[in-house]
């Protein structure tokens, strides 16, 4: 499709290109937003941290359902009338978000900002294709559009940092609505009423699919953030969920494998390909959810406020658009798969190794701007591969349920990784709690030291020795749960650390996996990629 077909011929390459990054962005931007400052959340609506995480899950859980359904709406509406419909309704349902106050109307404000997130997701992935015209220009905007979702968090946190200190929780909202403005006035100004693919009917759309789909997956995010709450079993809520994720997984394979046009082709599962990749890339959401464990320790051990925290990731970014480059060169020049993963994998090895050493109760900010540079290389030359390696090894009929089912991993590993963080955290602490409680003892003599030394150093800052004596417990307490956390930290990035290193073996033994063409031409990975 020609140039002149998609916008206006007056309208410059360059402003079309910065067009759709600023449609893009506050869509990518959108996810992350629970999760901005889960403190400040929690504060404002008054619940719970794991509440905050399960609003992002429901988020998640609607995109990767809808996404079969909506590549039929996009090829049905001309694409300039579905963008309008698509941003009305986000704008109304943000705004719905902004006003409400109540936890269950958030969940519900997510659950349809997920669904309409396909929508605008997919056009600005289709008319990001459209203005690269190398024979590559799919893996490039691919390798484009996945480095923005590995920024998305550090960059949504680091934007909405100083306007959490100044404003109210859901003041974040209505800033998504300004920020969807600039992008959606300019885009419907530039652009020409065109279908940017081709046409299909509405009828026949497998909504009774949907609607088994996503109970499931709320349902599996439900259980992996709560469980542990709720000690798993012993609670009947998580029973019952359980029960239906097994009941509604059942009903929902039985009626694709009698589908003719099913949500998932079950026959991607045939492909050794297809399951080696999908193995790597939920072994990568794993490892890649254990990064916040580093952006906690700078705010629980060093004391850093978020703006600050999130200003230090800028080099993670910086780290994610090198490596983003660099893997699209590799991918374009057919460059071993092996080798492209080897290198990801071992650059996070070498993040995470260097961080167990460098957790501590003081450090100077510099320290950690090569290892962050290293995680965001690492992490931008394995996420883009995998996907395209999982699509490419599925014949091109089936390759949209290799996307579908991609995603399906991508969510539940997602969640996978905000459970196994949310248990070895309380694991870890409590092991090291009653460890370190032993040595913490009034009648301890390092105890009594130490306690002492504080009461010295607040009465050489004008505390009363009274004073002095209430508040030194208080001092200790908080640098022994510091040395809790450390503990912690060096015990989960230490789990990490064996599983890249059980990965990467997995990668040498599969060597054929480089005899895997990357075919994006005609095989697309589906939009919902976060």
């Amino acid at each position: 499709m020609g140039k002149k077909q998609v916008f206006r011929s007056w309208v410059p390459e360059w402003l079309i290109r910065l067009n759709i990054f600023l449609v893009m962005f506050p869509t990518v931007m959108l996810f992350a937003l629970s999760t901005a400052n889960v403190n400040a959340a929690t504060g404002f609506y008054g619940v719970e941290p794991h509440d905050i995480q399960f609003s992002m899950l429901i988020y998640y859980a609607a995109l990767v359902a809808f996404t079969p359904l909506e590549k039929r709406f996009f090829s049905r509406i001309a694409t300039k009338e579905y963008f309008v419909i698509c941003l009305a309704l986000q704008v109304m349902i943000t705004f719905w978000a902004y006003q409400s106050r109540d936890l269950y109307g958030l969940f519900v404000c997510r659950f349809l900002q997920g669904i309409v997130n396909c929508g605008v997701t997919s056009i600005c992935l289709t008319l990001l294709f459209s203005r690269l015209r190398s024979e590559h220009a799919r893996e490039t905007g691919y390798a484009i559009f996945y480095g923005m979702i590995l920024c998305a968090s550090s960059l949504t946190s680091l934007v909405t940092a100083q306007l959490v200190d100044d404003y109210e929780y859901n003041v974040l909202y209505k800033m998504m609505i300004y920020a969807f403005v600039p992008g959606a006035v300019l885009l419907l100004l530039i652009m020409n009423k065109v279908h940017l693919t081709r046409k299909m009917p509405l009828y026949q759309l497998d909504w009774t699919s949907f609607f088994i789909y996503a109970p499931m997956l709320i349902m599996i995010g439900y259980i992996l953030i709560y469980g542990q709450q709720y000690y798993w079993l012993q609670d009947p809520t998580i029973r019952w969920c359980l029960a239906g994720v097994i009941f509604l997984g059942v009903v929902f394979v039985v009626r694709q494998l009698h589908l003719k046009r099913p949500f998932i082709n079950m026959a991607v599962f045939r492909s050794r390909g297809f399951v080696f990749g999908i193995v790597l890339l939920a072994g990568l959401y794993v490892i890649r959810g254990a990064f916040n464990v580093t952006t906690a320790y700078f705010s629980v051990v060093l004391g850093m406020d978020p703006l600050h925290t999130y200003e230090l990731l800028i080099y993670n970014i910086i780290g994610i658009i090198i490596g983003a480059v660099i893997t699209a060169n590799l991918v374009i020049q057919r460059r071993p798969l092996q080798f492209i993963w080897l290198v990801g994998f071992f650059l996070l090895l070498v993040f995470h190794g260097s961080m167990y050493f460098l957790f501590a109760a003081e450090a100077d900010q510099s320290t950690f701007i090569a290892p962050l540079v290293i995680q965001g290389l690492g992490a931008a030359m394995l996420l883009t591969p995998i996907v395209l390696f999982i699509i490419s090894s599925v014949p091109e009929k089936i390759s949209a349920s290799a996307s579908t089912a991609g995603v399906f991993v991508r969510y539940t590993s997602f969640a996978l990784s905000t459970a196994s963080i949310n248990y070895f955290s309380l694991f870890f602490s409590r092991t090291h709690t009653n460890s370190l409680s032993e040595n913490t003892s009034i009648l301890n003599v390092q105890a009594a030291q130490r306690l002492h030394a504080y009461q010295g150093a607040l009465q050489g800052r004008g505390l009363m020795s009274d004073q002095a004596a209430k508040v030194a417990p208080a001092l200790l307490d908080k640098a022994v749960q510091k040395q809790v956390f450390m503990k912690y930290a060096m015990d989960y990035y230490e789990l990490i650390a064996i599983l890249i290193l059980v990965l990467m073996l997995l990668v040498i033994m599969t060597p054929y996996i480089n005899r895997t063409i990357i075919n994006v031409r005609s095989n697309q990975p589906a939009a919902a990629t976060v």
